[in-house]
């Protein structure tokens, strides 16, 4: 048209797309501004959200194929031992190695506010869960894995892979990609550290405390220790469970109310911490510690530490974390297929909460922290914290069933689903995210 003025690619910001027009009526021109997100492109940005869940999805085909009766080499037996070397050792590793490299004192006193809102998604998430088994009915023994599942995102292994691969694209909207991937990278370990303390700190109690109040109820119906409080832990849903030998099934504590009475407070308390500081949560602690101080990350983390062979076996043993539990969560999901118990409503419910509810919660509390100058001016860490709203569950919701041997196919059956939906519903609100922070 001719009342249209082309405008050179290069006289416009980086930051957004500008078309300049002459109106009539006013024979002035006028400044349109477009988010420089979409220069990338719906495609672009599917094909970045898609690749890391698709692997999550192939993968765990493969841990079903191994579960099937003529291949047979990942089993429940296999499974558990796995699950046991997953919880004990990997997950640790991971976390003490991840963060040491990434987390420096500067950088956690710059990003205080991620603790607080990791935190909220998981109260939140475990608020709407507990209402929606109420809605759905859901059977007791599997209500841990509901609460589960729309309590902990997967804070870690996702964001880790997508953000970084955001940055590596040459129009990204948050900065260059040198900086913009060294960011990425701090954020996503600082964020699967918290995220896995909140899982196994928070979300673990949870899980527990309907898989052993269901085996009390059918194991000592007429137990009183079932019904009333305990003085020797945080609540009587909480008992420490124990493993048989080559079973690994959970044995009960019996001990009567009295000798319980009996037990010191500072005994108590260590019990308490006992059940809180799981392998995982020491792990990120131990993470922190050499990140934050200097004389330590100087010795263990560094081309040129003399211990730095510590740090790299630590690497080392970490990284089979992630295609370990993905291949456990395809061979229980073999058993879900095969007989579930799990309401398709319930289902659906998880889907929405973790899809729907979370994200658009995301929004208004990144907004409002922005609004109150809680956040800083970084795009990009804006970015991360709306999109530790939208993740999927945490794998390590499988885990846990399986450690309890409580709806470990059920779970594997909302896990499938919730991550095969997830390539359209992160594609989606990733855009929206960026939309809004740049």
């Amino acid at each position: 048209m001719q009342n249209q003025i082309p405008v050179k690619r290069k006289e416009l910001p980086r930051s957004c797309y500008i078309s300049c027009r002459f109106f009539p009526e006013s024979k002035s021109p006028t400044v349109l501004r477009y988010p420089k997100v979409w220069e990338m492109g719906f495609l672009d940005l599917l094909v970045v959200a898609l690749m890391p869940v698709l692997k999550v999805l192939l993968v765990t085909a493969v841990g079903l194929f191994l579960r099937i009766e003529k291949i047979n080499l990942l089993g429940p037996e296999a499974a558990n031992y796995l699950n046991k070397i997953v919880f004990y050792l990997f997950s640790p590793a991971l976390l003490v190695s991840n963060l040491a490299q990434t987390i420096t004192y500067k950088s956690l006193v710059t990003l205080w506010f991620m603790p607080l809102n990791v935190l909220l998604t998981c109260l939140v998430g475990s608020s709407l869960g507990w209402i929606l088994i109420k809605i759905t009915k859901t059977p007791r023994h599997l209500r841990g894995a509901v609460i589960g599942c729309c309590s902990a995102g997967n804070l870690g292994n996702l964001l880790l892979i997508v953000i970084p691969a955001l940055c590596e694209e040459s129009n990204n909207p948050f900065s260059n990609i040198s900086t913009c991937s060294t960011n990425a990278k701090a954020y996503a370990s600082l964020s699967m550290a918290i995220g896995s303390i909140c899982t196994w700190s928070y979300t673990y109690p949870l899980v527990r405390a309907y898989a052993i109040t269901t085996r009390e109820q059918s194991s000592i119906q007429s137990s009183e220790a079932a019904s009333e409080p305990s003085s020797d832990s945080c609540t009587e849903q909480l008992l420490t469970p124990s493993y048989s030998q080559g079973s690994g099934k959970i044995k009960l504590p019996h001990t009567n109310l009295q000798e319980r009475r009996k037990i010191p407070l500072i005994e108590k308390m260590v019990r308490c911490l006992e059940k809180v500081l799981v392998p995982s949560a020491i792990g990120a602690m131990v993470g922190l510690i050499i990140g934050v101080i200097s004389p330590l990350r100087n010795v263990l983390i560094g081309n040129n530490a003399p211990l730095r062979v510590l740090g790299g076996s630590a690497a080392l043993i970490g990284q089979a974390e992630i295609p370990v539990i993905t291949l456990i969560m395809g061979a229980n999901l073999l058993q879900g297929l095969k007989r579930s118990e799990m309401n398709v409503t319930a289902i659906l419910g998880v889907i929405a909460v973790r899809n729907v509810c979370l994200p658009l919660l995301g929004i208004g509390v990144v907004k409002a922290a922005d609004y109150f100058g809680m956040v800083g001016s970084d795009s990009l860490y804006r970015f991360v914290l709306m999109f530790q709203y939208a993740v999927p569950p945490a794998i390590n919701v499988g885990t846990m069933a399986q450690l309890f041997q409580s709806g470990q196919g059920e779970t594997s059956i909302i896990l499938f689903w919730t991550y095969a939906l997830a390539s359209i519903s992160l594609t989606l609100w990733s855009t929206l995210f960026m939309s809004l922070v740049s």
